[in-house]
C-alpha cells in the first residue's frame, strides 16, 4: 500500500484520469473530492464488500435445492 500526506486542496493523480482532492479536515472526518470518467465506477469500500458478499451468498446452491431442481428437471423430462 502506498501511504502519501496531503494537506487541505492537495490532489493525487491516479493513473493520468482519477483526481483525488482533500476538501475538508474534522477532527477523524477526511472530506474528499474525485474527479474520474464516468466509465470508472467508484464505491466506499464498505458498500462494495456487502454487495459482494451478498452475490456470493446468493450464488451458492445448497445440495437440497439442488437435488429439488434436478427432481423437477427429470419430472418434466419423463412427463
Amino acid at each position: 500500500m502506498l501511504v502519501l500526506s496531503r494537506k487541505l486542496n492537495e490532489s493525487i493523480i491516479i493513473d493520468n484520469r482519477i483526481e483525488l482532492t482533500i476538501l475538508e479536515v474534522r477532527g477523524d472526518n477526511v472530506r474528499i473530492g474525485i474527479k474520474a470518467p464516468p466509465a470508472v465506477k467508484i464505491y466506499r469500500s464498505e458498500v462494495w464488500k456487502s454487495v459482494r458478499d451478498e452475490n456470493i451468498s446468493s450464488s451458492e446452491v445448497s445440495g437440497e435445492s439442488l437435488e429439488d431442481f434436478s427432481k423437477k428437471i427429470r419430472e418434466k423430462n419423463d412427463g
